[in-house]
């Protein structure tokens, strides 16, 4: 699609090789998703700078930005058998890197404006998991898996980038509410579809139903309760209370609730909680 035009459909006809497309997928501008790219890559570069005793050079910075801008939409594709789109332009991998390297540069910069990322960052989110969704409807997958891949192309950078950096998976953490908000936007979309919306009007509302959620999440700290485990009780035959499993010694505390997250180190006691103070 040429730059600068609107958010719209691109329409596909079936084709007669195995795994091909079929019906419509949501689109958007070129000039968009260079934007997300770029989003995507200043958030992994101001991320790895809080790690600066791992001493990660210039090549490393890129890794990462590359993995966040671009990570996602790998994984769709790969996930869908189907040409890597990240590998179809000149133009995707260089934007992923100059943005990683400014992100870099910056990262006390952008740090002031975290709340305007995590609204820019709210907006692809939701953009992109409508995005996956559709072309995965199109390809012809049911809608349980379809909606599983518009999660994976929505927060799979963020995932690569935790990997690359060796730490825990942020989606995978109390406090964290962003695969949680696409998967409520791709579920909103397939809903939509089998009740015959056109694809344009359900991938819309989708991409603001994520956006919303997201936004909502980060303002009023919603997140999912910790993992918990049903133990039998020794007073009688049955089981207990809810008992919350035991934690490491220590563990890696989110400090932040917008999109740009820190960590610190946080020492427990014996009795697995924080000391006070």
């Amino acid at each position: 699609m040429a730059a600068g035009a609107v958010i719209g459909l691109a329409a596909r006809q079936r084709m007669g090789e195995s795994g091909a497309m079929s019906g419509a997928t949501f689109a958007i501008p070129v000039w968009a998703e260079y934007a997300a790219i770029a989003i995507g890559g200043i958030q992994g570069a101001a991320y790895a700078t809080g790690f600066r005793e791992r001493r990660i050079d210039l090549f490393g910075v890129a890794v990462i930005g590359v993995a966040t801008g671009l990570g996602g939409g790998v994984l769709r594709d790969i996930a869908l058998s189907t040409q890597l789109v990240a590998l179809r332009s000149d133009g995707y991998i260089p934007a992923a890197v100059a943005a990683a390297l400014i992100g870099m540069l910056l990262a006390s910069v952008f740090t002031r404006f975290d709340t305007a990322i995590t609204v820019l960052d709210a907006l692809t989110l939701g953009l992109f998991g409508a995005i996956g969704t559709s072309k995965a409807l199109a390809y012809g997958l049911p809608e349980i898996p379809a909606a599983f891949v518009g999660v994976l192309a929505a927060v799979g950078g963020g995932v690569l980038r935790d990997i690359l950096l060796n730490m825990p998976i942020t989606v995978m953490h109390v406090g964290s509410f962003y695969a949680v908000a696409a998967g409520i936007g791709t579920v909103t979309l397939v809903v939509l579809h089998d009740l015959d919306v056109p694809v344009f009007v359900a991938a819309s509302v989708s991409a603001a139903v994520t956006f919303a959620v997201r936004l909502l999440a980060v303002a009023f700290g919603w997140s999912l309760p910790e993992q918990r485990t049903l133990e039998l009780s020794r007073a009688n035959v049955g089981f207990g209370l809810l008992r919350r499993r035991q934690i490491a010694p220590r563990e890696y505390v989110d400090t932040a609730t917008g999109t740009i997250t820190t960590y610190k180190v946080v020492p427990r006691g014996d009795g697995g909680e924080p000391p006070a103070g």
